[in-house]
C-alpha cells in the first residue's frame, strides 16, 4: 500500500488487491485515471531505465502530458501533438473494419506486429519500457480484443525486457460482465493494472495495481512517491461502499445477463436496418457501427450523429466514437436492468423508422 493516508487504507487495500490474481498485491492510490496512467508509465521506466512504449491505435489513457503521448485518440487528433518519437503504435485490432477479420486468427496476426515495433525501438538505439493497452477499447469504438491478442503482444514486450499495463479504467469493476477485470478474458496476467472511474462511482478515486517487486524497484530507482489526496479516508470509505454494492447486488452477473439481452435486441435492430454494419460488445459495454454500405463498409458519421442527437432529445445519453466517429457507444449505468432494455430498444426502433435518419436506413 502506498499512500500518505491511513484511516480505511488497509481495509480497502486488502479488499481491492484480493480481487486480482497473484502476484498483483500492491496498490498505489491516486485521484484519476490520467494520474494512474502517469504513475504506471513511470513504474515501467524505473523497471529497466527505458523510455520507449508501445500503444494501440485509437487508444485513450488520459489527458495529462505523458498519458497523451501513449493515447493516439489524443496525439493523433488534428490539433494533437502528433506521434512522439519514443512511441510505437500497433494497428487497431478491429475484426470488422481492420485488415484481419477472422476471429480465430486475427488476435495473433494483429499481435505479431508488436515484434516489428520492438525491433524498431532497438534499431533506434533505445529500449522497450512497456506496452499500455485498454482491455477493451472504448474511444476506439467499443472494440473487443480478438482471442490471443494480448498474449501475443505481451510475449514480445516481455522478451524485450518491458512491462505490460492493462488499462481497466473504463471497463473494469464488472462492466463487461465477464468478471471484475476484462484482461482475464484474454488469459493474461499484466504487470500493472490501472483502475479508476467506477472505482469511486463519481468520486475522484483511482489506483495502480502492481507487484511488490515492481513497486520495490520503483522505490529504489526513483525519488519517494507520495500523494496528498490519494487514499484519503473519504475516498477509502467511498471505495469500500462501491465494492459492497457490486458484491451485494451481484452487479457483475447483472451486467452479463442484461448485456446479453440488450445485444440480442441490437442484433434484431441490425437485421431491420442496412445502415447498421455491426453491433458488438460485452455486458454493458456495447456499440453500433453505422455504414453507408455493408459491402464497402464505408463509415457513416452523419447517421451515427443524427441517432445520438435524437437519443439525447429522448433523454437517453449515448455518444459517438471511433476513428470515423460513426459508432454509437452505449455504456449505461450498472443499475440499467432487463426492464430498461425494451424501453431503450423501442425508442431506438422508433428513431429509425421515423425520418430521423436517411432513407438508406430503412
Amino acid at each position: 500500500v502506498v499512500s500518505t493516508q491511513s484511516t480505511g487504507n488497509a481495509e480497502y487495500s486488502e479488499r481491492i488487491t484480493s480481487l486480482f490474481p497473484e502476484p498483483l498485491d500492491t496498490v498505489f492510490f491516486v485521484n484519476s485515471g490520467s494520474e494512474a496512467t502517469e504513475l504506471s508509465l513511470e513504474l515501467c521506466r524505473a523497471w529497466n531505465d527505458a523510455t520507449d512504449f508501445l500503444c494501440v491505435d485509437s487508444g485513450y489513457h488520459g489527458h495529462t502530458r505523458s498519458a497523451i503521448t501513449v493515447s493516439n485518440y489524443k496525439f493523433g487528433h488534428p490539433r494533437g501533438i502528433g506521434q512522439p518519437d519514443h512511441i510505437q503504435m500497433l494497428d487497431l485490432p478491429d475484426t470488422y473494419r481492420g485488415e484481419y477479420r477472422d476471429e480465430e486468427t486475427a488476435g495473433e496476426k494483429y499481435g505479431a506486429q508488436a515484434e516489428i515495433l520492438v525491433q524498431n525501438i532497438k534499431n533506434r538505439g533505445a529500449k522497450v519500457a512497456g506496452f499500455i493497452g485498454e482491455s477493451a477499447l472504448s474511444c476506439g469504438g467499443q472494440i473487443i480484443l480478438p482471442p490471443n491478442y494480448l498474449k501475443t503482444v505481451y510475449r514480445a514486450v516481455r522478451q524485450a525486457g518491458g512491462l505490460c499495463i492493462a488499462d481497466e479504467v473504463q471497463v473494469g469493476f464488472g462492466r463487461c460482465g465477464t468478471g471484475m477485470w476484462v484482461f482475464e478474458t484474454q488469459g493474461v496476467l499484466p504487470d500493472i493494472v490501472t483502475i479508476g472511474k467506477p472505482m469511486g462511482n463519481g468520486h475522484p478515486l483511482a489506483g495502480v495495481i502492481t507487484t511488490r517487486e515492481i513497486a520495490e524497484r520503483y522505490r529504489l530507482n526513483r525519488p519517494e512517491y507520495f500523494n496528498t489526496y490519494g487514499g484519503n479516508p473519504v475516498s477509502m470509505s467511498v471505495g469500500l461502499a462501491v465494492l459492497d454494492v457490486i458484491e451485494r447486488e451481484g452487479l457483475v452477473e447483472h451486467a452479463r445477463s442484461t448485456g446479453d439481452t440488450f445485444l440480442q435486441e441490437l442484433k434484431l435492430l441490425k437485421e431491420r436496418h442496412s445502415c447498421i454494419g455491426d453491433v458488438r460488445g460485452m455486458g454493458l459495454f456495447l456499440g453500433i457501427e453505422f455504414v453507408k454500405s455493408r459491402v464497402s463498409r464505408e463509415p457513416d458519421e452523419r447517421t451515427a450523429v443524427a441517432v445520438k442527437n435524437e437519443m439525447y432529445r429522448n433523454r437517453i445519453i449515448v455518444s459517438t466514437e471511433g476513428r470515423y466517429n460513426n459508432i454509437v457507444k452505449i455504456k449505461p449505468p450498472m443499475s440499467f436492468d432487463q426492464a430498461n432494455v425494451p424501453i431503450l430498444s423501442s425508442t431506438s426502433i422508433k428513431l429509425f423508422t421515423l425520418s430521423v435518419v436517411s432513407d438508406r436506413c430503412r
